[in-house]
Formats: C-alpha cells, structure tokens, sequence
C-alpha cells in the first residue's frame, strides 16, 4: 500500500488491486485494512519459525490445509533474516518475489496449479498480500547502492503483526487437545476400573441371590454407556461417557465395601450388644434393657428422662467434643474435621452406606431417636464395627428399643470412654 493523501488531508495507506482478470475481494479488502490498522509506531518482531509452528498447530480453525502451509513455509525461505520485523520509516519490507519454478522446487515440487490453488488461499485467509507489479511478474527493483526500493511479490507482513493471535490460538487448541488427552485416558481408566470392580463384585456376592440381581443391574448400566459411545467421539460425548463411569465406578465401589465389611464381621444382631462392650466385662458399652431382667446400674428414669428431651437437651447433655472423645473413628471420614453437630450428621450419612445400613433403617433409626441421637448411635456403632456382623440389624434393634423407651446414650458413651482408657491403666501397672 502507497501512502497518500485523502480528501480531508490526512495521511492514508492505497490498497493495491492484484493484476490481470483476478478481481479484488472483501478478504483481499480486509487484509490490507487491518494491516494498516495495526500499524504502530513501535516496532513489530516475530520468529518466522514459531510463527509457522502457530499457524500449523491452529491450521484447523484457520482453515488452512497442510499443502497451503508447506507453500507458506517456502515463501519463509526467500527471507534470509529469522525474524519479521517490517519498518515502512526504514524502507524494511517483507516482500518476496520469486518465480512459480523457483517456488515450486521449494515447496515439494508442488505443480504450477496447485501452487497458484494454495496461494490463493494465502491470500483469502489474509496471512499474505499480492504486491503485483503492473505486468504481473515478481521483481524487484533496487538503488544504485543494491537497496531494494521496490519490490512486486508476496508481502509477508501480517504475519509478524498478527503473530500474537496465531500465539494464542495456538495455545488455546493445545489445551483443548491436551484436555481432550487426558478426558479419553480418564475414560479408558475408568472402563478398566467398571470391568474389574463388576468382576470382583461377582465373585464376593456369588452365593447371595440378591446381590447377583444387584450386580446385573450394575452390568447393563455398564453395558448401556458402552454402547452408547459412538465410534468417533466428540468430546461432548467423551466428558458424558466420564461422568456416567464414573458415577458408576463409585456405585460398584459403595457395594464392595459393603459387602466386605459384612463379610468381616462376625457374629449376629442379637449378639452384637455383647461385641459392644469394652474389654471390663461389667462395663457395657451398650445400655442395659430394662425388661432385660437385669438392674440397671445407674437410674435409668434420668437417664430415660434425658433421650425424652428434644434436640437441643440433647446437645447440652452430651457435648460435641465428649461425644467425639468417646468416637473419635468418625473424624476419619470427615477430612474437614468436626466443628458441629451438622457436621457429625453429615459425616454419619456417609458413613452409613460403608457400614450396609440401609435407607429405611437409617430413616426409622433418625424418626424413633432423633437425628442427634442415630448421629451418636452410628458413630457408636462404627467404634465396634469390627465385632458387628450386621449393623444394620443392630440399629434396627436399637430403635425399636428407643420405641420402648428402653436406650438411652449415657451409658453408651461411658463405657466407650472407659474403654479406651483400660488399655493406658493397664500399661501402668
């Protein structure tokens, strides 16, 4: 572009017209005007190379084949220096000229006709401008000192000002590709997972017909991801497969535990209330019944009395901090810690699944008790888990004895605390 002067006197740049029956187009119109937009007065430099590199790893979304960018990397090499740095004040332009042979032997000996096909596009993508002389050759025309005053070609200028965007573009693609990398390692590993945690949940519940129906549910969810994955993913359908295994993974992964947990454990629920007690066989971890036939050792009107109170009585009765001294397996599952009472109920509904304590025992344990007091109950329960076979039976013992006005917390949490300090006493003596 030739700087002129426009109507109202101010300074603009002429945009050139391209020789012969080629006309000009809008991208032709708006490759020059942006060029002259971005014009500074600070220098513009960028490597050559790295530019290529941008422009190939965003090629994609700039619509550029790998034959076009093999004829721009060969226009690249008619420049000697390594960077593009265009100064108009200095006479430094970026205007190549060489022949369609000479240009050809460069680019891999592409024909004449695919050689002015890729150029083209060059063009149209705005990454060059025509610079045609009037008669339709590349030269160029130099001073008596060998400088070149006026050159006809391919002028490779918006490739250093628009170095930043191919940058970022670049970049914006290798994180998507880094993305899209690491969601389909994530699915493989979770197919992998799903496979082998469905197969070793076969083996555990093989005797148990209920839990192979269990299993065969979880099999056809399985199956129904699988075959819902096309064979050419997109990634909207990788990031849906992850979720739904992993949704899955962590399913099979609740019934394992489980199940092994109720494996481990030994006896029945109507011998649990002995397993949960400390190792002084006349200090019971668990409450005396009163229809037990036995006499309770403190009174158990109070101690009635008090799990008759409502919520509040029974925080101010058992303190949060004696309560976690008396269970302190439950800060394990809170990696959060343990501030509040909230806390504890949320720590104990997680906990619940672990310990194969169904929903309805869990919800008719809360109603006969109250939440606290299941909260407590659980985290009791959890302290002796090792000696419970089912502590789901358990709890339901437990609330239909709430239901007869027979539990109470008290002893409960004295003879765990006594419990764990038997151990220290006896290591004194």
């Amino acid at each position: 572009m030739k700087q002129t002067s426009g109507r109202l006197g101010e300074a603009v740049e002429r945009i050139t017209a391209p020789f012969g029956a080629r006309s000009l187009t809008a991208a032709q119109i708006t490759a020059q005007a942006e060029m002259q937009a971005a014009q500074q007065p600070a220098k513009v430099r960028a490597e050559k190379w790295r530019v290529l590199r941008d422009l190939t790893t965003a090629r994609a979304r700039l619509g550029l084949t790998a034959a076009t960018l093999t004829v721009l990397e060969a226009l690249l090499t008619f420049l000697p220096e390594a960077m593009l740095a265009p100064d108009r004040e200095a006479g430094v332009e970026l205007v190549v000229f060489p022949s369609n042979r000479t240009l050809s032997a460069r680019a891999r000996g592409l024909s004449e006709a695919a050689l002015r096909r890729h150029l083209a596009a060059l063009v149209e993508t705005g990454l060059v401008i025509r610079r045609d002389s009037p008669n339709g050759k590349r030269y160029v025309r130099r001073g008596e000192g060998g400088q070149v005053t006026q050159a006809f070609g391919f002028d490779l200028t918006p490739l250093a000002l628009r170095a930043g965007e191919f940058a970022a573009l670049a970049d914006t693609v290798r994180a998507e590709v880094l993305a899209q990398r690491i969601a389909r390692e994530k699915v493989s590993l979770l197919r992998r997972d799903c496979a082998k945690l469905l197969d070793a949940l076969d083996a555990i519940e093989a005797d148990e017909p209920t839990a192979g129906r269990q299993t065969a549910d979880l099999r056809d969810q399985f199956r129904a991801l699988l075959s819902a994955y096309p064979r050419r993913p997109e990634p909207a359908d990788i990031t849906i497969l992850g979720d739904g295994l992993e949704a899955l993974a962590l399913a099979v992964s609740a019934a394992l535990i489980a199940r092994a947990e109720s494996r481990k454990m030994s006896g029945s629920a109507a011998q649990s209330e002995r397993h949960i007690q400390s190792s002084n066989p006349e200090v019971l971890v668990c409450e005396k019944a009163s229809g037990d036939g036995e006499k309770p050792t403190r009174a158990p009107a109070s101690a009635a009395l008090r799990e008759t109170l409502p919520e509040t009585a029974i925080r101010s009765t058992y303190p949060l901090s004696s309560v976690l001294e008396a269970c302190p397996q439950v800060l394990d599952f809170a990696p959060s810690g343990i501030r509040t009472w909230h806390d504890l109920i949320e720590t104990t509904d997680r906990i619940r699944p672990m310990l194969g304590i169904s929903p309805t025992a869990w919800d008719e344990a809360q109603a006969a008790m109250g939440t606290d007091t299941a909260a407590i109950t659980l985290a009791a329960i959890l302290e002796r888990h090792e000696r419970i076979k089912s502590p789901g039976g358990y709890l339901r013992t437990l609330t239909e004895r709430k239901r007869a006005g027979n539990y109470s917390l008290g002893p409960v949490l004295q003879a765990l605390r006594r419990g764990r300090l038997q151990p220290v006493t006896a290591s004194g003596h």
